[in-house]
């Protein structure tokens, strides 16, 4: 398929300015798409006059810009998802006293449509957008990904798939200190009207918290279960 060669640099910019780095000049920019400098500078030029992107102007590096937040709020109040789980995983916070994420598939990682805060006063951070990595958390494990994140991370394919295999079996997942050491997760998946897995719920917080004896909390499981099998009724799918 044909594409606009213009509009590919663009997004591929955005990308790069949504890692990592977060701020960066004309000079790495380019250097990392492998493209001219003058192109670059004429894309961030436009990119800023429609609010994309923002430039310091002690740095003269570049950042994303404030209407890229008004298009992703958009995105997440259409999504049906999200809108369907709010009040759900506002309840499942309250009964567990622990965070809720509930995410969905983007290019082979997890997206974070909805977070709702650990109800305390401990200090917290929004990771709504956030794409984490699929075999290292609770809500992904039915995703391949890549990279170790603690010593705790299942990276080989083989474990990954009998894994994989068992979670089908049971209903819910758990990501015990394998994305963060010191944290278990525990997920279950929402299905749609075609009885398809369209994202997850889940819980995050302290392992002795969320573990008896290094073992999963049962009432916490069902919680979370029973949460999903809500949220997958307001979606259509048939009791199961």
């Amino acid at each position: 398929m044909k594409t606009i060669q213009s509009i590919e640099r663009a997004a591929a910019i955005l990308r790069l300015l949504s890692g990592p780095s977060r701020r960066l000049g004309v000079v790495e920019i380019a250097g990392q798409l492998g493209l001219a400098k003058a192109t670059v500078h004429g894309i961030l030029r436009t990119l800023a006059q429609v609010g994309f992107v923002e430039q310091d102007p002690e740095s003269s590096k570049y950042r994303l810009g404030a209407a890229l937040l008004h298009i992703g709020n958009s995105y997440l109040d259409g999504n049906e998802l999200r809108t369907r789980a709010l009040n759900w995983s506002d309840s499942l916070a309250a009964r567990t006293n622990e965070s809720v994420h509930i995410g969905t598939l983007h290019e082979g990682k997890v997206l974070i449509v909805h977070h709702v805060f650990r109800p305390d006063d401990s200090r917290q951070v929004l990771e709504v957008g956030a794409l984490l990595p699929a075999h290292a958390t609770a809500v992904g494990k039915m995703l391949l990904a890549h990279d170790a994140y603690t010593p705790e991370t299942i990276v080989d394919g083989e474990r990954l798939r009998e894994e994989l295999a068992t979670i089908e079996h049971l209903g819910w997942s758990a990501d015990l200190e394998e994305l963060s050491t010191g944290e278990v997760a525990y997920a279950a998946p929402i299905r749609d009207r075609r009885g398809l897995t369209v994202g997850a719920i889940g819980i995050r917080g302290q392992a002795h918290r969320l573990c008896v004896k290094g073992k999963p909390r049962s009432d916490l499981v069902a919680t979370v279960r029973e949460a999903a099998r809500s949220i997958s009724r307001e979606l259509g799918a048939m009791p199961g």
